[in-house]
């Protein structure tokens, strides 16, 4: 029987998995389910397991699995930040006929698929040139904000886990100011994620329509982007204004508190979906704007990547190195 790994990225919205041959980062298999079809994540592997065995006759267990979760993962039972779904290690073990598996932060796996992919996976945004022996930032905007950083050491790195997302949101400016109250109207305390995130861009536009004392028009973030490409509503052109803003300023605060010289790297989630925008917004003006630290960070560059698939590539890289390193 063919070997085999089973690797998933498991966000608030999608969840993604590969089956891939050991040692190797090319998907054998691919699947995508939406969180919300499920009740239980126990339900979507078990359709996982039913489709590889009809498209692939995967019908063995696989002799290693990583999961890559959009949640701490420090205690036994992953619970899940922004979805219903939660799960315990014991029970992906079983679920999964007793194979190894690892469990491990999304936005550890993206970090990891960073450190491995190949130097044309990016546009570079403002900066100088990358120092290799100093520390890498990496953030996404999705259903939440992920984060993650990695350190240097020996020859190869370590992953620092975080929860950078749930930090608290510091606006800058009246308008953003006025925005942050509208929010906590709503939710009370506002950390970045209420608004550099999917849902976010719908907090956003909420708000400004607020503000401007308009009926919310939009209510979800494909809407918002889809308008603001189209040119066609302002309040979305907005929106994606204010969000990219915020989203500079947030991006260079992680670069001052990690002293990330070694790059900041924007992974995907939305924003690779208005690229256009993005590149003529505020973000890298945002990100800069430190006062006494603006010469500091504008040396500092900005990769947005364009890997697809960061978080599962990454994951199997994970898989890769583990192995590597105990054969």
């Amino acid at each position: 029987m063919q070997p085999w790994w089973m690797i998933a990225d498991i966000g608030g919205t999608n969840a993604r998995f590969w089956a891939v041959s050991p040692q190797t980062v090319a998907p054998l298999w691919q699947g995508h389910y939406l969180v919300g079809e499920y009740p239980n994540f126990s339900d979507v592997l078990d359709q996982v397991l039913i489709d590889l065995k009809v498209d692939q006759a995967l019908s063995h267990w696989p002799e290693r699995a990583c999961f890559a979760v959009a949640c701490p993962t420090d205690l036994d039972r992953m619970v899940f930040t922004n979805s219903h779904w939660n799960f315990t290690r014991s029970e992906l073990v079983t679920a999964l006929g007793g194979s190894r598996v690892s469990v491990m932060n999304d936005f550890v796996a993206v970090a990891h698929g960073v450190a491995a992919m190949k130097d044309e996976a990016v546009h570079q945004i403002g900066g100088g040139r990358v120092q290799l022996d100093r520390p890498r930032v990496v953030l996404g905007a999705g259903t939440g904000l992920g984060v993650a950083a990695l350190i240097p050491a020996g020859d190869g790195y370590v992953v620092v886990e975080s929860e950078g997302g749930h930090a608290d949101y510091a606006p800058i400016g009246d308008l953003q100011i006025e925005v942050k109250r509208k929010l906590r109207s709503q939710f009370n305390r506002v950390c970045v994620e209420r608004v550099v995130s999917g849902p976010g861009l719908v907090n956003i536009a909420s708000a400004l329509c607020a503000l401007k004392h308009r009926a919310p028009r939009f209510s979800t973030p494909a809407e918002i982007v889809a308008a603001a490409l189209e040119d066609q509503d302002e309040v979305a052109l907005e929106t994606l204004d204010f969000f990219c803003e915020v989203a500079g300023a947030v991006a260079g605060n992680l670069a001052l508190t990690f002293g990330a010289k070694g790059g900041v790297y924007i992974a995907g989630g939305v924003i690779p979906r208005f690229t256009s925008i993005l590149l003529k917004s505020g973000f890298r003006s945002a990100f800069e704007d430190k006062g006494r630290f603006r010469d500091y960070l504008s040396e500092i560059p900005c990769f947005l990547v364009t890997q697809p698939d960061l978080g599962l590539f990454g994951a199997a890289q994970f898989l890769n190195l583990e192995h590597t390193n105990h054969a």
